[in-house]
């Protein structure tokens, strides 16, 4: 009995083992289940959106096609309806029967009607050439943009500026116009009358010439050029006053009277804020101290050149260039400081004027110092005389010559390198401080 029942508990813990096992099992399949289930559900609404998007789609390009057909459709339209007026006109172009005809009335059948037609539709150009003509006449009523420009010059800094001249009014030289700037209001002085120039040669947007100049405004600008004079005095007892390194130039009012410019040159910075201050006290308006060049000093004071002429900066010259000694030197001018320097100290701006003549002209000749053969002998080259196109030769056992550039053969690239990298000399070093940049 003992051993029965022993085994009927050992049995019974073995089933209960079993069903936990079941169990389990069982809830794993109903998870894994669930599982799957809501990965279908996920892909079917994945899918449902990409076929709805797909559909999308399709609508957009069904309704572009239909949109590009009907495009075409009246594109094609368009042509037709164009070659039928074209025929139209044609047709009208047609000549009529000729006068000295043999039958009156003339019929429809006329031979010579016929063949003067067909003569007339052979003159007629066909579509292509006429559409090509249609486009080239289009072309050339297309003009290219002009304006009416007039050159203005202020006094006080001497600068040129184009203005657009809007209204009809009669400008000469010599006379005032009240301009729009960039300061507000301006007047200055007529220097080149009105004139149509092309887009192409001005700088756009132009600023316009509001009116010209009437007695109060000259009146107006004369008294400001009287108060500014005194200004100027004053300005120059306040800069000794404050011991600063500068020199006052010149001193403008605004055509409005609401700025007080002060135009001073310097060698270097200057700290002039109680300058300044002390100014505006004075004169209760907006200060401006500007800073110039020594050539600005010269266009704004004016003088006469060595030439016995006035200065070109102040007749003509708007936008100062760079003069280097090596343009003086290849010039063949004596580097002496007295003769190749203008009033304001530096390298005088007309030895660019011939420059790129006398650069072009070198680079045919050979450089100073180089050898060159003379017929069966040898030379060195002693002067240059690049517009006339001869030098200079010292040749070995006959002496210095003057011989014409055809006369002389020499090695060009080696004298396009002499030209390039020629060393200066003392002379040029020590005046490299007039150089104009």
């Amino acid at each position: 009995m003992n051993q029965s029942n022993k085994m009927t508990i050992e049995e019974k813990m073995a089933m209960r083992l079993k069903e936990k096992n079941n169990k389990g099992t069982q809830k794993k399949e109903i998870k894994n289940e669930s599982h799957k289930n809501h990965k279908n559900k996920m892909e079917n609404n994945k899918t449902d959106e990409k076929k709805k998007n797909d559909e999308k789609q399709k609508v957009e390009v069904v309704k572009k096609e239909k949109e590009t057909t009907n495009k075409s459709q009246k594109i094609v339209k368009e042509e037709k309806e164009f070659k039928e007026k074209i025929k139209e006109e044609k047709i009208e172009l047609a000549m009529p029967a000729p006068a000295a005809c043999g039958t009156e009335p003339c019929d429809e059948n006329c031979i010579k009607k016929k063949t003067a037609k067909e003569e007339l539709n052979k003159d007629i150009l066909d579509e292509e050439w006429e559409a090509e003509n249609k486009a080239l006449d289009a072309e050339k009523k297309e003009e290219k943009k002009q304006y009416k420009i007039l050159g203005i010059m202020f006094e006080i800094t001497r600068k040129r500026y184009y203005f657009e001249v809007v209204d009809e009014v009669e400008y000469v030289v010599g006379d005032r116009a009240v301009v729009d700037t960039a300061r507000g209001k301006e007047i200055g002085l007529v220097y080149m009358a009105p004139k149509m120039m092309e887009e192409e040669s001005l700088v756009l947007p132009l600023k316009p010439v509001i009116r010209k100049a009437t007695l109060e405004d000259n009146q107006q600008f004369e008294t400001l050029k009287a108060e500014a004079e005194k200004a100027n005095i004053i300005g120059k007892e306040k800069i000794k006053k404050h011991e600063l390194p500068m020199k006052l130039v010149a001193t403008e009012f605004t055509f409005d009277k609401s700025k007080l410019i002060f135009y001073f040159t310097a060698e270097g910075r200057i700290d002039f804020r109680n300058l300044v201050k002390e100014l505006a006290t004075i004169f209760k308006l907006r200060i401006e101290l500007r800073q110039i060049g020594v050539r600005d000093e010269a266009r704004i004071l004016g003088s006469l050149g060595i030439c016995g002429k006035e200065l070109c900066c102040r007749i003509y010259i708007n936008k100062f260039d760079s003069v280097l000694i090596k343009m003086a030197r290849d010039q063949g001018l004596v580097i002496n400081p007295s003769k190749i320097s203008g009033a304001c100290g530096r390298l005088l701006c007309c030895i660019k004027y011939e420059y790129q003549q006398y650069a072009d002209a070198l680079l045919k000749c050979p450089s100073m110092g180089q050898i060159v053969n003379v017929e069966n002998s040898r030379g060195k080259v002693v002067g240059i005389n690049p517009l006339n196109e001869y030098l200079y030769v010292d040749v070995e056992g006959k002496g210095r010559m003057r011989l014409n550039l055809d006369e002389v053969s020499f090695d060009k690239k080696e004298a396009r390198k002499q030209h390039k990298s020629k060393k200066k000399t003392p002379e040029e070093v020590a005046v490299k401080g007039l150089e104009a940049k």
